[in-house]
Order: C-alpha cells, then sequence, then structure tokens
C-alpha cells in the first residue's frame, strides 16, 4: 500500500501564479464574467491605467451634417417602400373591386340623330351628345393642338399618367393651398367619362388610372385623343367638337378658326361657367390664355397669335335658335313609329328646302318686328307643302330660342272664313255652282246672328263672289242647306285631322285646327283633287348607307272630283284677284282664303299655286286680340313675301281645273265698299243637318232656309229676319220664295 498524503487539497484562484503551473486550466481575471472586486497588485493596476490612458488619448467619432444626410437618405429609402407597398396594396384592393380586364370595351357613344335638308344642308343634330362623330383627320388641325396646349401637352409622350404633371400639380397644391392645376392627363380623364362616375374619392382616382393605363395599352395616342374630342363635355347641352362648333359657331369643326379652337380648348376647364351662351367675357379670358399656351409650346407663330388675339369674342344664344329647330323637333316625334328605338348614329333626310326656310322665317320676323307693338302681334307660323304632300317649309314660332312651341303643327286656333271652302266644296257637290245666286242680307239661325265684316251687306251675289268677299250670311245659309254633317265629312276628307263641331257656325271657322291640317286639307285644290301623305321624313340611314326606312307612298286617293275642283280653283282665284286676298298676288295664277276669327285674335291666309300650298297664321299666344288685324293683311303679305321667292325661276303653270261662268244674275253694287273677314258671336248650340236638295234641283237665287230673307239695300243694315227650327223639305219655286209662300 502506498504512502498516501491524507490533507485535503483546496482549489485557490487567488495565490501567486506558479509559472509551471501555465499548463492547466485556469481563469483569469479579464476573463471573468464578474470582475474581481478585490484590488489587484499594483503592477495589474500600473497597467490598466496605461491601457485606459491609450484608449483616453484615441479621437471620438463626428456626426456632423453628411451623417444626418445620410440617415435622412435611410429613412426615406424606408419610407418610399413601405410606402410603394401601400401604394400597391391600395391598388391591388380597389382593383380587385374592378370587372376582369378582359371585360373591358369601349362603351359605345350615345347615338346622333343628323337631321338634313332636301339640298344635303345641315338641319339641326338631336341626340344625347348633339353632334356626330368627327374624325381627328376630319377635324381643324387647331383643335387638338389647343386642347393639348392647355390640358396636356406632353400626351405624345406619357404612358397615360404624366407624373410631371401630377408633381407640379402636388406641389402647386402644397405652395397655395388649393390646386390651381389639373395632373390628370387626356387619357386619364377620358377613362373618367367613359366608364367612372364624378365621385372625388380615392377608389375613383386608383380606378381611373388603372383604366388609363389599359386604353393606352389597347389604342394608339391618335385614337385616344379622337375619343377624347369627340365625347368630352364643352357646355350648353353639347358633347363632342362637332356638336360645340355647331352649338357656339354656327359651323362643323371641320372649319374652325384657330381663336375658335382656342375658345372650345378653354371651356373644358369649366364647360358650364365659360360656355359663350353664358358668360362670354369669361370665355374669352379663357380663350387668350390658350392661345399663350399654344405660342409656348410652338404650335403656332407670333403672327398667328396676333390674328387670334384681335378676332371678336363668340356671343352665343342661350338656347338653339332658328326655326329649322321646330322641323327637327318634329322629326324627333316621328322617328320611334318609323324605326323604333335609335341605338346607332343615322342620318334623316327631309323634305325641307332650307332656302324657303330660311325665306319664311325672315318674313315673319320681319312683318312681326315692323308691325308688333303697333298692331299687337307677337307669334306667327307658315307651312309650306308641295303637291306630293311633302313640307317644303315650316316655321313654328317667332323665335325658337325664346320658345320651342310648334305653333305650325301643335297649336289649334280658329281658322275663322279659311275654313269657307269645305262649305262651299260641299255645296258644290250638292249640285251648286260659282254661279248661284243667294240673298247676302242679316240673318238669324236660332239664336246665333252671323254678320258680315262691318255690318256690310251685298244682297243678290254669287257663290264666287261670296266666297271671294268672304260674306258670313252666304256661307251660313249654306251650312244651313248641305248640313254642318256634310261640311265636317268634306273637310275631314280633304285633310283636317282636328275634332270638328257639326253646327251651323262652322261656316266661320269656329272649330279649331292647326296651320299644318290646315294647309294640307288645301293640297288637293292646287294637285287636281288627290290627297297626299304629309310627310316630313324622305329617308333614314345608319352613318353607313344602310337604308333603315324610306318614304315610297305614292299619290293618295282622289277626294274631289276634276269639276269640282275647277270650280272651287275658279271661286278661291277671285279671293286673290279681286277679293280680301289683294295684297297676296303675284305673277303666278295663285287661289286661296283668308280667314280672321272673333276680335282679330288669329289671321289667316291659305293660298296655293299648281307648285306651292302655302299657309300662314298671325296672332299672340295668349288669345289677346289684335288691332284689326286681318288675314289679308299681315299674312297675305307674308305669304306674298314667300311665293315670290319660291317660285323665283319656275316655269309658270295654271292651276288644275277650268271651269267658265254660264252667266247669273247681276251682283248689287254696294259703292265700291270693299269687303272683309267675318265677325260672329259664337253658337249657342249645334244646328240638326239639314235635308240636301234632290239632286238636279235648282238653285234658289235667296236662302234656302226656310224662309225668303228680305234683300238688304247698299249699307243699310235691316232688321234681322227670325230664321230658325228644322226646316220642313218641299218643292218650291223661285217666284215662291221671292214671294213668301
Amino acid at each position: 500500500m502506498a504512502n498516501r498524503n491524507d490533507r485535503r487539497i483546496e482549489p485557490s484562484f487567488d495565490g501567486p501564479r506558479n509559472e509551471a503551473e501555465d499548463d492547466v486550466f485556469s481563469v483569469r481575471d479579464e476573463d471573468r464574467v464578474v470582475p474581481n472586486r478585490r484590488k489587484a497588485p499594483a503592477t495589474r493596476r500600473k497597467s490598466s491605467k496605461a491601457r485606459s490612458a491609450g484608449r483616453g488619448r484615441q479621437p471620438k467619432k463626428r456626426r456632423g451634417m453628411f451623417g444626418s444626410f445620410g440617415r435622412l437618405v435611410y429613412w426615406c429609402f424606408v419610407l418610399a417602400i413601405w410606402g410603394g407597398i401601400a401604394a400597391a396594396g391600395v391598388v391591388v384592393y380597389y382593383g380587385a373591386k374592378m370587372p376582369s380586364a378582359t371585360t373591358w370595351a369601349i362603351p359605345d357613344r350615345s347615338p346622333n340623330i343628323k337631321i338634313v335638308g332636301v339640298d344635303g344642308r345641315l338641319i339641326a343634330n338631336r341626340g344625347m351628345t348633339g353632334g356626330e362623330a368627327v374624325g381627328l383627320h376630319e377635324m381643324s388641325p387647331y383643335i387638338p393642338q389647343a386642347v393639348m396646349a392647355i390640358e396636356d401637352r406632353r400626351f405624345y409622350s406619357h404612358f397615360g399618367v404624366d407624373p410631371i404633371g401630377l408633381a407640379r400639380a402636388v406641389s402647386q397644391r402644397a405652395l397655395n393651398g388649393r390646386f390651381t392645376q389639373g395632373g390628370s392627363t387626356l387619357t386619364q380623364q377620358l377613362a373618367k367619362n367613359l366608364f367612372l362616375k364624378p365621385d372625388r374619392t380615392l377608389e375613383r382616382k386608383v380606378q381611373e388610372v388603372l383604366l388609363a393605363f389599359w386604353l393606352e395599352q389597347k389604342h394608339t395616342k391618335d385614337q385616344i385623343l379622337e375619343m377624347y374630342l369627340n365625347r368630352v363635355y364643352f357646355g350648353s347641352g353639347s358633347y363632342g367638337v362637332e356638336a360645340a362648333s355647331r352649338r357656339y359657331f354656327g359651323k362643323s369643326a371641320r372649319d374652325v378658326t384657330l381663336a375658335e379652337a382656342a375658345l372650345l380648348a378653354g371651356l373644358l376647364k369649366a364647360p358650364s361657367r365659360l360656355s359663350p351662351a353664358r358668360d362670354p367675357k369669361a370665355a374669352e379670358a379663357r380663350a387668350q390664355l390658350v392661345l399663350g399656351a399654344m405660342r409656348g409650346e410652338g404650335m403656332i407663330g407670333e403672327k398667328e397669335l396676333k390674328t387670334a388675339m384681335s378676332a371678336p369674342a363668340t356671343r352665343a344664344a342661350s338656347f338653339w335658335t332658328g326655326s329649322e329647330n321646330y322641323v327637327a323637333d318634329r322629326v324627333m316625334e316621328e322617328l320611334p313609329g318609323l324605326i323604333g328605338e335609335v341605338r346607332s348614329d343615322i342620318i334623316v333626310d327631309t323634305t325641307v328646302d332650307m332656302t324657303l326656310q330660311d325665306l319664311a322665317e325672315k318674313s315673319i320676323r320681319r312683318l312681326i318686328d315692323q308691325n308688333g307693338q303697333k298692331l299687337n302681334v307677337s307669334q306667327g307660323a307658315l307651312v309650306s307643302i308641295d303637291n306630293s304632300g311633302a313640307v317644303r317649309a315650316m316655321v313654328g314660332g317667332y323665335d325658337y330660342s325664346t320658345s320651342q312651341f310648334d305653333r305650325a303643327s301643335e297649336a289649334r286656333r280658329q281658322p275663322g272664313s279659311a275654313f269657307k271652302p269645305f262649305v262651299y266644296m260641299a255645296a258644290l257637290e250638292q249640285g251648286r255652282t260659282p254661279d248661284s245666286v243667294r240673298n247676302d242680307a242679316p240673318i238669324k239661325i236660332g239664336k246665333w246672328t252671323p254678320e258680315n265684316y262691318n255690318g256690310k251687306y251685298y244682297g243678290r251675289v254669287t257663290l264666287k263672289t261670296a266666297l271671294a268677299k268672304s260674306l258670313n250670311s252666304v256661307a251660313a245659309q249654306l251650312a244651313m242647306e248641305v248640313g254642318p254633317n256634310s261640311v265636317v265629312e268634306a273637310a275631314h276628307r280633304m285633310g283636317i285631322e282636328s275634332t270638328l263641331q257639326p253646327n251651323v257656325s262652322i261656316s266661320l271657322g269656329t272649330s279649331e285646327v292647326t296651320p299644318l291640317e290646315l294647309t294640307a286639307a288645301y293640297v288637293p285644290f292646287a294637285n287636281g283633287g288627290y290627297r297626299p301623305e304629309v310627310h316630313m321624313i324622305r329617308r333614314i340611314t345608319t352613318a353607313d348607307g344602310n337604308v333603315l326606312y324610306e318614304n315610297t307612298a305614292g299619290g293618295g286617293p282622289r277626294v274631289i272630283s276634276p269639276e269640282i275642283v275647277g270650280m272651287m280653283n275658279a271661286m278661291m282665284t277671285g279671293a286673290v284677284e279681286e277679293g280680301t286676298a289683294k295684297k297676296a298676288a303675284f305673277a303666278w295664277p295663285a287661289a286661296g282664303k283668308t280667314g280672321t276669327s272673333q276680335n282679330s285674335r288669329d289671321a289667316w291666309f291659305v293660298g296655293f299655286t299648281a307648285n306651292l300650298t302655302t299657309g300662314v297664321w298671325f296672332g299672340n299666344d295668349d288669345g289677346k286680340p289684335m288691332k284689326k288685324v286681318t288675314g289679308g293683311a299681315l299674312p297675305a303679305l307674308a305669304w306674298h313675301e314667300f311665293m315670290v321667292a319660291a317660285h323665283e325661276g319656275v316655269p309658270v303653270a295654271a292651276l288644275p281645273g277650268s271651269w267658265s261662268s254660264q252667266g247669273a244674275a247681276p251682283e248689287m253694287a254696294v259703292g265700291g265698299q270693299h269687303m272683309d273677314e267675318d265677325a260672329f258671336p259664337p253658337a249657342p248650340q249645334p244646328v240638326g243637318q239639314r235635308q240636301q236638295p234632290a239632286s238636279g234641283q235648282q238653285d234658289q237665287p235667296t236662302a234656302s232656309i226656310g224662309r225668303p230673307v228680305p234683300p238688304a239695300e247698299v249699307g243699310v243694315r235691316r232688321p234681322v229676319a227670325e230664321v230658325g227650327g228644322q226646316p220642313q223639305r218641299r218643292e218650291t219655286s223661285i217666284l215662291d220664295v221671292l214671294l213668301g209662300n
């Protein structure tokens, strides 16, 4: 057993280190996790102080300007990354709410209805846009230049969104506290107009940008610019440059000048407020800014700038003006019944001659301007129809811009004596002739007393003279003889469409009609006895020429025999040559009839040649009486002026039919007193239909209404003969009637 040292050896970390123990594992003081709190040996403390002193002599790191800039760059970079991530998230979020891009398509432009005259001249554009689409290569080159100069000068260089323009808009917002410049490109504006609502939201703006990218990918720059110019709103109900050009300048966008193009481009900022129809001065000031922008971009030279700057300010009517708009409104009313709903651009060819339309409007306006205050007349209407039933001109009022109500086709007024031809026609069809004689004298039918104008009476006169001088007494007698129902039937057969009251007062035109239908009812007298289909639309085609409708109606049915046409024309010729319508006479053979309603509320003249039938009306919308205006005054003057111009250069033609007088009882002279229109109180109640005379029965020279009427003395008003009750048909001779048997 070996010797054994039983003394326990304890580990010690503080004693002096034995060099022989260097290779034995030990923990130095500097390696301790918790430093030794005991005082180190002097030599160690000195070495520690020396090291500390050495460290104290090293220079400290400086954090100057470059250090701050670096941190700024760093944090900006970090923020940019997070901002990009956030923006991408917003784009993804709102983009996910949009339909799939594969379903995106350019919506169809609202269809335009282009209405043109028989000579190809534009009458009007109708539809939501108010104008047809015009190709970029067709319109004036100043228009796209002006729009780009003021709205998007880098249009051809950006990719749908203009970062430079957007940054400029944001900087202006920061400096001025509001957006003084827009950041949207033309592509973005088009995207908004095509697909989005005008909401000022982040969602709409994000979708606008996405759609702008899509438009730039799918379409060329020229296509985008063309779509924009044909759809953008220019104020005053005008969408697209063609509609705006027509609205403000009365010309096509193809013919717009530099100054006009600048005005159009300036409207885009605030179309309603800057419209020249509302504020011409503001529109002109904005146009000056556009011209300056065009010069700054080098689009125009200094000479062009000065010329455009000196152009007078454009002043547009607050509403469409021109009587051709009455025609356009009428066309729009008829379209649905001809082709149904309009789904694409169409062209409507009408029968209206714009030269005649302009003549008619000028005549109506001139006469009202000259006589309106003096004669208390404020409105007029004119309708002209050819023998085929085609409407060649239609003026529905004094000024379309102040009143769009069409008095030619919608206003029903009493025609007065202009209705008498249907009474005489019914009488001729029952065997009478223009040479038949009646006694023009005061009469009383029931409680109704028809009176001649100014209380003057002629005595024994022929029917031809009675119609030429518009004798109310004779017309009432004839209505009693043939029966009011026969008069109504004749008028409806000729073309009157309004409801007519079958009473004796119808002989003096107490039932209301429109100028259009009354004029149309005279056409059979002009064309030989045929009632044509009155029409204004000849053909309707699509923009590429496909025919949707064409008026192929031939001649209408015969409604009057040739003999009656000849007699009626011989009678109504007298009204123009020697009767109440002398002021209407001109170089052509013409016939017609004047008419004046009670107290001169309405004044008419409807007349015709072998070429045209034209009706004219003057009056007031509120029915106030004019100052002794009769059909032989303003209406006859307007008719004369229009017809002279309409027949210029046209070979003269005779009226259809012929009739020669076989001789009749002489007409009593009245001292050269000129007879005019009717003045009468309204009939209190209808009068039953009279028994028609037997075929071939001889006409009586006095009123065949039951009792003889005493003859009238010249210029003297006689006591009224009481006439009334249901007449009894009996065979009488002329002598019996004269003797009162």
